[in-house]
Order: C-alpha cells, then sequence, then structure tokens
C-alpha cells in the first residue's frame, strides 16, 4: 500500500517517519494542497492523507477516485473540508484523528486569553523600545469572573478545567450530554443566549457543522456582554469574520483572540511576508491592539503532532487488515 500526505511541512515529515517503522506501509509526502489540479499527484496512491486547509470536495473525490485512492485518511479531528456524501457515493471511507492532545488546544486558548487581559505583546513590543511606562496595559483579574464554553467535548472540558482552576465561574452550552466532571466543578449548563450576556469570556471548542457555521454571527455579538472577549481555537467559520471589525469598533467586542480564520485556506501555514495582504477583513484585524490572531497553531506541540502520526497511521493499518476505525460517519464504504 501506497499513502501521500498532501501539505506536509518538515514537522510531518519527522513525526511520521518516527512513528513509520512500526508500520508496514510506504509513505511519501507532498507540499503542495491538495486541491482539483494537484489531485493527479495522487495518482496511483491507495491512500491519500489530507490537512485541514486542502479540498476534499466532489471534484476532488472524483479525481483521487479514478486514479485509484481507496481510502482518505485526515491527520485532523475537522472535516467539513470533506465531501462524505461524494465519499460515500465513491465507496471511499474517510478516517480522522478524532482527539489528539486536547490539553495542546485548550492550554493555547487560555495563553489567548492572558495575552489580550494582561496586553502581553504591547508590553514585550513596549519594554524593547526602553518604554517600561504601564499607561495602556491595565488588565482583570480571570478569578471571580465568568466564562462560557461552547461544546464540550474532550478540548472544551479541558478548557472548562482550567479556568475553573483560575477561580472563573463556567457555563456551558453544548445539545449533547452534560460533561459530568465540568458539573463537578460546578459549571452550570445554560441556554446559548444565556452564556453570551453573561460571560465575560466565551471561548469556541465546537465542530463546524451546518448548525454551527456562523454561529457567532452579528446578532450573537450583539447578545454578548459589553466589552467581552471572544476566543475561537475550533473552526474558522465558526465566527462570521465581517460581524467582527464593527463589534471591535463599537467596543461591544472588548478583545479577540483568533488562532482559526473563516478564509485562512491558502493562507495559514505558508510565508507570506513578502507580500500584501489581499484579505481585507484579516488586514483591519490586525490593526486592532485589542487583536491576536495565531495561525491555527493551538494544536501544534510535540505530544499532539506526534499522536496525530501514530493515529493516523493506525487508522491506515486498522482499514488494511479490515478493521476499520475512527471512520467519519456519512463516508462508510459501500
Amino acid at each position: 500500500m501506497r499513502m501521500i500526505l498532501f501539505s506536509s511541512r518538515q514537522y510531518d515529515v519527522d513525526t511520521f517517519t518516527e512513528a513509520k517503522p512500526a508500520y508496514d506501509f510506504d509513505v511519501h509526502f507532498q507540499e503542495s494542497h491538495l486541491d482539483a489540479e494537484t489531485a493527479i499527484l495522487a495518482r496511483g496512491y491507495e491512500i491519500v492523507c489530507p490537512f485541514v486547509n486542502d479540498s476534499v470536495d466532489a471534484a476532488v473525490l472524483q479525481a483521487l477516485h479514478a486514479g485509484g485512492t481507496k481510502l482518505i485518511a485526515l491527520r485532523s479531528a475537522g472535516f467539513n473540508h470533506v465531501d462524505l456524501a461524494e465519499a460515500s457515493k465513491l465507496g471511499i471511507p474517510v478516517v480522522r484523528v478524532p482527539a489528539y492532545s486536547p490539553y495542546a488546544v485548550a492550554e493555547h486558548a487560555v495563553g489567548l486569553i492572558l495575552a489580550l487581559n494582561r496586553r502581553l505583546p504591547r508590553a514585550v513590543a513596549r519594554t524593547r523600545e526602553g518604554d517600561f511606562s504601564l499607561h495602556g496595559l491595565l488588565g482583570f483579574d480571570l478569578h471571580g469572573k465568568t466564562v462560557g464554553v461552547i461544546g464540550t467535548g474532550t478540548i472544551g472540558r479541558v478548557f472548562g478545567r482550567i479556568m475553573a482552576g483560575f477561580g472563573m465561574h463556567v457555563l456551558a452550552y453544548d445539545p449533547g450530554t452534560p460533561a459530568e466532571d465540568l458539573l463537578a466543578l460546578g459549571a452550570r449548563y445554560v441556554p446559548l443566549d444565556t452564556l453570551l450576556g453573561e460571560s465575560d469570556v466565551v471561548s469556541l471548542h465546537c465542530p463546524l457543522l451546518p448548525a454551527t457555521y456562523h454561529l457567532i454571527d452579528g446578532r450573537a455579538l450583539e447578545k454578548m456582554k459589553f466589552g467581552a472577549m471572544l476566543i475561537n481555537t475550533g473552526r474558522g467559520g465558526l465566527v462570521e469574520s465581517n460581524a467582527l471589525v464593527g463589534a471591535l469598533k463599537s467596543g461591544q467586542l472588548g478583545h479577540l483572540g483568533l488562532d482559526v480564520y473563516e478564509e485562512e485556506g491558502g493562507l495559514f501555514f505558508e510565508d507570506h511576508s513578502n507580500l500584501p495582504l489581499l484579505d481585507d477583513v484579516l488586514a483591519r484585524l490586525l490593526m486592532f491592539p485589542n487583536v491576536i490572531v495565531t495561525a491555527h497553531q493551538a494544536f501544534f506541540t510535540r505530544e499532539a503532532m506526534n499522536e496525530i502520526a501514530d493515529t493516523t497511521l493506525g487508522n491506515v493499518k486498522a482499514w488494511i487488515e479490515g478493521k476499520p476505525r475512527n471512520v467519519v460517519q456519512g463516508a462508510k464504504s459501500g
């Protein structure tokens, strides 16, 4: 069996090469993004491994199928970039990495909160220029404030436990079963509007599905407490980007931390430092001193990368052995 990784970088080569001796199939690395034009590069590979900003739409799947692809092995938890109906129609199962290091993403969200609250980027830039004054750096105690956790899967629960450790009151919203560990810490499950209206910090940890697309839009931002903080380490499409600028200008949104962005495809994971930023919304967001944008790096820890490689290769091995695991519902071979 032959496997090709699209959008691979040196850290992918390192982690997959380290994990590969435990698995008996060929792994090849391709720096190009997967799309309708590059799908031809997968011809002859039974297993295709895309990343989060690769396109796995109907046209790409048809091209992969024609080239002999039999399995899509995502090296991510999210699968919103895959046309599951088309994959099922073509008989191509899709497997994913449902969990790697929930601590990586949860801790990054906490890092964004602390950096925004205490104005750390501004403080560091100022002291490097010899300015040791404190004006404009006033923050607030997290202790005693309220944090709203939207989505209490594995990552959301880890995040909620960390924030409870800061002494924050935890509100949670999730249409599924309430998390017992959060309830034990005093968390309250409330309707979304209640969470938005009472939280000083709102953090998104839910998957991107049709029901959650633009979950935070202009109307949701208006329902938030004036001057509240919004953190998104989930998926870019959870937040309506065009609504953010107005909310920041009015002060309705006091702080914004993004590790994901709605139009990040073709931009994140690449060096564009010598090029003009053509995304007008992102360019405007980056001008606000109370905004921090990181380039989809919340998952990027040694532990998470090792787990992603091991789980991805393990998924492929299980499929080869006729015991598929971590199959995305709606994309089962038929």
